[in-house]
């Protein structure tokens, strides 16, 4: 599980990665509230600690993005004790709040506690709805089998996780070592052509055009996500 500390102190910010990694989380960190967002963009992230009062992007307005786009569990932290300020963070949808000074084995208990409810809400969220669909695209997940407008899309296992894995997450920008690791579930060695290949047999599978993908674009520089630009001709 990935999690993300915004925090603008440095050494809080330490503190809590260190703490976090000890307890098995991968940790990604922000010093401010732009660079959290960006991070939110492009990586996967499953839980967001935020400062309240961060240089550039504040923790309240980082928060109302982030609902824009994902129901993760946010903590908030502050030096703010005031209940108005408790009470407009719960408003905009912050799963919790702890005022600073507060206990690192306290914040630590509360990050497992939303993290099993969100995955245990994940996981029956899931199981109610075995079918994905995005623009023309189908994937029924009880059957592992794709489909283009209604047409059966012949996969290989790797192409259909990846797929799969793009559906899940529609409009994100994912690196080549973030589809490797989801896809492969091992450690990326810069293997580029592995992935490209694959990304080329799903867009020759799916595309009406692979030389100017309506669905599966290249993000130069950074990566690929599925992106519908509008019917095909």
């Amino acid at each position: 599980m990935t999690v993300l500390v915004a925090e603008d102190e440095r050494d809080i910010r330490n503190l809590l990665k260190i703490n976090l990694e000890e307890n098995g989380y991968t940790v990604v960190t922000a010093s401010d509230g732009k660079e959290a967002w960006n991070i939110i963009q492009t990586q996967t992230v499953h839980l967001a600690i935020l400062d309240v009062m961060m240089p550039v992007l504040d923790g309240f307005n980082l928060l109302m993005k982030i609902r824009e786009v994902s129901t993760i569990p946010v903590i908030f932290l502050t030096a703010r004790a005031d209940d108005i300020d408790k009470v407009l963070g719960l408003k905009l949808g912050a799963d919790d709040y702890l005022t600073k000074p507060f206990s690192v084995s306290e914040l630590i208990a509360r990050v497992e506690a939303h993290l099993r409810r969100s995955t245990q809400y994940l996981s029956s969220k899931e199981k109610a709805s075995d079918i994905i669909t995005y623009g023309d695209l189908t994937i029924d997940k009880d059957k592992c089998c794709a489909y283009k407008s209604g047409e059966f899309l012949d996969l290989g296992a790797k192409e259909y996780k990846l797929l799969l894995f793009f559906m899940e997450n529609p409009e994100r920008v994912f690196t080549k070592r973030q589809l490797y690791q989801a896809v492969w579930e091992d450690e990326y060695y810069g293997d580029d052509n592995t992935i490209m290949v694959h990304m080329s047999r799903i867009r020759n599978r799916i595309e009406a055009d692979p030389q100017n993908p309506k669905y599966l674009k290249t993000i130069r520089g950074i990566g690929y996500k599925l992106h519908y630009t509008g019917n095909e001709p």
